[in-house]
């Protein structure tokens, strides 16, 4: 069965131009590619420190630690 939420995704992204609904796809996509490529690298990693560096290494990850970096740059300031 469907959920509500989702049912209300697909009558936003109906809302969005063609252009838009585009970027979203390939963006899901991506997403989804880039999920699965970190499991199985994972999945390969053979201690905890390796399983780290693929974290790390992670396109995600590096962009969230940034923003965490420049949220935090505010208080070494003061």
């Amino acid at each position: 069965m469907i959920s509500l939420n989702l049912l209300e995704i697909e009558r936003s992204v109906r809302a969005l131009s063609v252009e838009e609904q585009l970027w979203l796809l390939e963006s899901i996509a991506r997403q989804i590619r880039e999920d699965e490529y970190t499991k199985e690298q994972l999945a390969d990693a053979k201690n905890p420190e390796e399983q780290l560096q693929v974290m790390v290494d992670e396109p995600n990850i590096s962009t969230e630690t940034a923003v965490v970096n420049d949220e935090f740059a505010i208080s070494e300031i003061l």
